[in-house]
């Protein structure tokens, strides 16, 4: 199950009820937490640049760093090809400067690189499965499959993501099922059955609880 989000975005309001029904549990979430909010985006290549911004520091300091990068571009638009060229043409000082360290310069740069030349299918991406568009992705230096998990759901709004490895994720099944330790993985799998094919709201909701 898959689908396009338009520009008006998302209606959740069958996930919401269809969660609510089988999980008495989620049912509370959603009524504290409110109608889920998620909505699409079309700026792929500047979200996954600035996931790749976001590797191993603070969301403050990504923040700050990637709202710098955007300075040194017209209008703030890092293009593919804008990229490509500032990451060619700038002294290591000042690519330093912005948040990129020599491993996440090469990542970006790759990122860049395969965009502006159409190795990303992102007009097809509303005719290909999640799955697919997790192998298109992840070739791409520093991308792996939590950071396109983030993409399908962030930017795709695809319904039935499931990303078990998300500590945020993690914390929010803690919280709302009054467990002692996080679930692992396997018991996170295993939880979210019966969310489908709902997952990704339901993903959101134990976000936002936790």
């Amino acid at each position: 199950m898959w689908f396009a989000p338009t520009a008006e975005g998302v209606d959740w309001s069958e996930a919401q009820n269809y969660l609510a029904r089988v999980d008495p549990t989620m049912r509370k979430v959603i009524r504290d937490v409110g109608p889920c909010t998620l909505r699409p985006r079309r700026d792929y290549f500047v979200k996954l640049c600035q996931s790749i911004f976001a590797q191993q520091i603070s969301t403050a300091a990504a923040t700050a760093l990637f709202g710098r990068f955007r300075d040194q571009f017209p209008q703030r638009r890092p293009t593919p090809a804008r990229v490509v060229e500032f990451l060619k043409s700038s002294p290591e000082e000042k690519v330093k400067s912005v948040g990129l360290s020599r491993q996440k310069r090469a990542y970006v740069y790759d990122l860049a690189e395969r965009f502006a030349t159409g190795q990303i299918p992102t007009r097809r991406f509303a005719l290909m499965d999640d799955e697919a568009i997790v192998q298109a992705l992840i070739p791409i230096k520093g991308i792996g499959r939590w950071t396109v998990e983030m993409f399908l759901i962030f930017c795709l709004n695809r319904p039935d993501v499931w990303p078990v490895d998300d500590l945020g994720v993690r914390r929010g099944a803690r919280l709302t099922r009054g467990l002692q330790e996080l679930p692992t993985k396997a018991e996170l799998t295993a939880m979210g059955e019966r969310w489908r094919p709902w997952r990704t709201v339901a993903a959101w909701y134990l976000w936002r609880s936790a």
